[in-house]
């Protein structure tokens, strides 16, 4: 991993993106108040100059995850055989799926920004199944599910040319945004993939989402900077950071990387993860008091993000005395095992108004997401370390499934999923 450089607890506040974001002296900083009780300076990660390469393949999943995969498959017993199979029943992963591209790809429709209706189901559908088809291509070595994989990227490239909807419209920048990005890159190093086709889907990224996810990290739609919540802004740093590596742009990722780190928005780490419970190992989330549901989406994309950047070599799921870990605990204790949890009081400043948060929300409170077997894997298989509540919560949603096994409207898809399969290690 690359070397982590010691800091003060304040932080820069990334307003741009950077073409050479590697360090320098002499930075300003801005007035970010760490609210996680942890004592002492917080190390931030470097980035390299824009000039050096990413590692490809280096989405969510790498070549020695498919080699392990392939392996235990082979034996037709365990758990990953068994996250095998719960990937090829779904209906999103066969070869018979017809992709649904549009040209006006809309959320948040309806409204005054946007008269025409939503058609966002259409994008997380599609960006499921091609992510799930690229995975049965990469495991299996059937170029039948690489060509169908490419039919539905290809077809999206080709036909969509914007995103359209009220301020809704940057949660799809932001999702599907990653997801798409995510397919892609697992799907680059297939020979009958055509150059100029590859191409041209990296410039769609480029274009059609990436500006979308640049501005609502550097205006928040004109909103005060604490407005959004923290999945709004963990959506589209996941969606700059994958584009980033999809498109071998390394100011992208350093964008991405300093956002997460230093980014004034509740996307920040420090802020998306509110506050640690130092003595009972715990985190609270910044979505905590608001409602489960979306308290574990940030779960889910704080893992996406963690693992993204350990594939480039970059530890955030490290940072800041694993948080993240701590942060997981929190939630599968409180929703996965029902226990009480310990609770600090959250202001919830919403420009002109503050809302406060004098306890824990039960509001969907057990909402099961397919995401705890990779941040398991890390904490306790690569690190050795103990994850209890996570390892809980993890054998409660095993097999964990994908787009299409939960439910059938936006928060079913927003994780991709499949952390039996992908993620379990000896």
């Amino acid at each position: 991993m690359k070397r982590l450089a010691g800091f003060s607890i304040l932080a820069l506040l990334l307003s741009t993106s950077l073409a050479d974001c590697s360090k320098k002296s002499g930075e300003e900083y801005d007035e970010l108040y760490d609210t996680t009780a942890i004592a002492g300076a917080v190390k931030y990660i470097d980035t390299f100059p824009g000039s050096k390469s990413l590692n490809h393949p280096g989405g969510l999943n790498v070549t020695e995850d498919f080699d392990r995969i392939k392996a235990a498959i082979a034996t037709g017993t365990g758990d990953i055989f068994t996250g095998w199979n719960k990937l090829t029943a779904n209906a999103h992963a066969q070869l018979g799926y017809a992709p649904s591209p549009v040209v006006k790809l809309i959320r948040g429709g309806s409204s005054r920004e946007e008269p025409e209706s939503d058609n966002y189901s259409k994008a997380f559908n599609d960006a499921a199944a091609a992510y799930q088809l690229a995975l049965r291509w990469k495991i299996s070595g059937d170029v039948a599910y690489a060509e169908r994989a490419i039919l539905v990227l290809n077809a999206w490239a080709s036909t969509c040319k914007q995103l359209s909807g009220d301020p809704n419209v940057f949660l799809a920048a932001g999702f599907y945004g990653y997801q798409f990005a995510l397919a892609g890159e697992l799907m680059r190093d297939y020979s009958g993939w055509k150059a100029e086709d590859f191409a041209a889907y990296q410039n769609w990224m480029l274009t059609v989402f990436y500006p979308l996810n640049h501005s609502f990290l550097t205006t928040h739609n004109g909103a005060c900077i604490d407005h959004y919540w923290a999945n709004w802004d963990l959506g589209n740093i996941a969606s700059v950071m994958a584009i980033g590596i999809l498109t071998d742009k390394r100011s992208l990722y350093n964008e991405a990387v300093n956002y997460f780190q230093r980014g004034g928005g509740n996307g920040n780490i420090r802020k998306a993860i509110y506050y640690v419970h130092k003595e009972q190992g715990l985190a609270q989330l910044q979505e905590s008091g608001r409602d489960q549901g979306h308290a574990t989406l940030v779960m889910a994309m704080l893992g996406t993000i963690c693992e993204m950047a350990w594939h480039q070599g970059d530890d955030f799921y490290g940072f800041n005395d694993n948080m993240v870990l701590k942060a997981s605990e929190y939630n599968a204790k409180y929703n996965i095992a029902h226990e009480d949890v310990p609770w600090k009081e959250y202001a919830y400043k919403d420009c002109d108004t503050t809302i406060m948060h004098t306890q824990i929300s039960e509001e969907e409170r057990g909402d099961v997401r397919p995401i705890y077997t990779m941040i398991y894997s890390h904490y306790a298989k690569r690190k050795g370390m103990k994850a209890t509540y996570t390892e809980n919560a993890m054998n409660k949603s095993f097999p964990e499934g994908g787009g299409g096994d939960y439910s059938p409207n936006s928060g079913g898809y927003d994780q991709l999923g499949f952390g039996t399969l992908l993620y379990t290690r000896p």
